[in-house]
């Protein structure tokens, strides 16, 4: 995996409002994210998370506000302009979304051959495909299919999709629903190993509030090839990169801020999400 090294903000939400009919699904939205940083976005179902990553993507278009990819503003594109940047964005679905009739080989290389077409050459797929299978520790796994494999597999091999292009931005939809805690832990673990790597910027929408204190807290140390507590003088693989909470109600934006303030907020709602320490 190569690593990201600009500064630059990689995804940008300005004043960004959707309506469904009468209801406001996302309401005056503004944020942005450059490399390397993880917001994780928590709420209630139906309060706007996922629904964020797919205007993200520009499957969902805004009804006023901007939207910004890598510097783009994207909001009134048509949909072959979206396509090439698209290609630079990793998306790991809810349930992993990997096809049942392909391979896992198949499908990890699904965004090289059908997103970049005509940019990577058989051996170079095949190639990609096993050095991201190789990350998330499953290169053995490359002939299965995904009826063979575990739920947590299954999520590991959807990792490995999302990262195979090299993206300097990964949307995770619910990548730990489902898992036991253990396996939840692992899914995590590894998409933090992705972003101290490659510098890859994470947006992820979850329901468990332990998967934003694992990124906050540990930084994957490519010495000792593990994750380990982030020391906030830049040692144990390097400097530590922002985690941002997010907290949405009813397409509003009503939390924004760091692991202590989300912790010592008083909001009843925004306390909900939150996991107290002992």
């Amino acid at each position: 995996m190569e690593n990201q090294t600009s500064s630059e903000v990689v995804l940008k939400f300005e004043n960004v409002i959707l309506r469904f009919d009468d209801i406001v699904a996302v309401d005056r939205l503004s944020f942005e994210m450059k490399a390397g940083e993880t917001r994780v976005i928590l709420g209630s179902a139906g309060s706007g998370k996922t629904t964020v990553l797919k205007i993200a993507l520009g499957l969902l278009r805004p009804d006023s506000g901007h939207v910004f990819l890598y510097g783009r503003d994207i909001t009134g594109l048509k949909e072959r302009e979206l396509f090439e940047i698209r290609s630079r964005v990793g998306v790991l679905f809810q349930e992993g979304g990997l096809f049942d009739s392909m391979t896992v080989a198949e499908n990890v290389g699904y965004p090289l051959v059908n997103r970049l077409p005509g940019k990577s050459k058989i051996s170079d797929v095949d190639a990609k495909v096993r050095e991201a299978l190789r990350f998330v520790e499953l290169e053995q796994t490359v002939d299965k299919f995904p009826s063979e494999l575990s739920g947590g597999m299954r999520r590991r091999v959807g990792i490995a999709r999302a990262v195979v292009t090299e993206p300097p931005l990964v949307l995770y939809d619910s990548p730990t629903a489902g898992l036991d805690p253990i396996t939840a832990n692992t899914i995590m673990a590894l998409i933090a190993k992705e972003r101290d790597v490659s510098n890859t910027a994470n947006l992820i929408v979850t329901h468990r509030y332990q998967d934003g204190q694992l990124m906050a807290n540990f930084r994957y140390n490519p010495q000792s090839g593990h994750l380990e507590p982030a020391s906030r003088n830049g040692s144990n693989g390097g400097p530590v990169k922002p985690t941002t909470f997010m907290v949405m109600e009813q397409g509003r934006l009503v939390f924004e801020g760091p692991e202590h303030d989300l912790e010592s907020s008083r909001d009843d709602y925004v306390s909900k999400f939150v996991l107290k320490r002992q």
